[in-house]
């Protein structure tokens, strides 16, 4: 975790706090802020193409879940190893009366669905991990886009810490989302991650983490 001079303007992070910060941070950077193993990850904002997959997903995925489900962006769910620990993914499917609740964390138990899309400077080791923090909180189904080289990975039955199954696909080819959602997702049209024009030296150096 990096953090330019003068961004501690708080208290420095320690257990029992770090959800303050991780708040604090993200009001002052715009940065997704995690908390993971009790350690904050950081996140950069999500580019045009990474959030057009979340849409794309979002628009199949509302009106075709069965009653009684939603699909939310930006949502935070708990994780159990740690108090302080959450994640949140991109795109969770959560009990419609999450849009009635006042606290900022779903249990992980009520979330059906997680979707991760990956961003361009994420490592081999940082996709496992994050598939494995899902598994630790027993979430179903976790559903992984890498728009860097057109490929997805289904994960289902979550078991010890790891997902037992793992399906693997292209773009181009649909995915099955299993009971009790039923939903056939199609990855035509995903876009691919080029270079962008904006794209800077320093935004290279802040596009670290997960």
């Amino acid at each position: 975790m990096s953090v330019s001079p003068g961004a501690w303007m708080y208290p420095r992070p320690r257990p029992g706090n770090l959800r303050e910060i991780a708040e604090k941070i993200e009001d002052a950077t715009g940065l997704r802020v995690q908390i993971v193993g009790g350690k904050l990850v950081m996140s950069p904002t999500p580019r045009g193409k990474h959030a057009g997959v979340v849409h794309w997903i979002r628009r199949q995925l509302d009106g075709a879940l069965p009653e009684g489900l939603g699909a939310f962006e930006m949502s935070s769910i708990a994780l159990p190893e740690d108090p302080d620990d959450y994640v949140t993914p991109d795109l969770i499917i959560l009990p419609i009366e999450w849009v009635e609740e006042d606290d900022w964390l779903a249990a992980p138990e009520d979330a059906a669905l997680a979707v991760e899309v990956i961003s361009p400077s994420e490592k081999s080791r940082e996709i496992r991990d994050k598939a494995d923090w899902y598994a630790v909180a027993g979430v179903p189904v976790l559903l992984v886009i890498d728009p860097r080289n057109g490929t997805w990975a289904l994960h289902t039955r979550p078991d010890n810490g790891a997902y037992r199954d793992i399906l693997p696909g292209k773009f181009g080819d649909s995915v099955r989302l299993p009971e009790p959602l039923g939903i056939e997702v199609s990855t035509d049209g995903f876009p691919l991650y080029g270079t962008s024009p904006r794209r800077s030296r320093g935004d290279e150096g802040r596009e670290g983490g997960v």
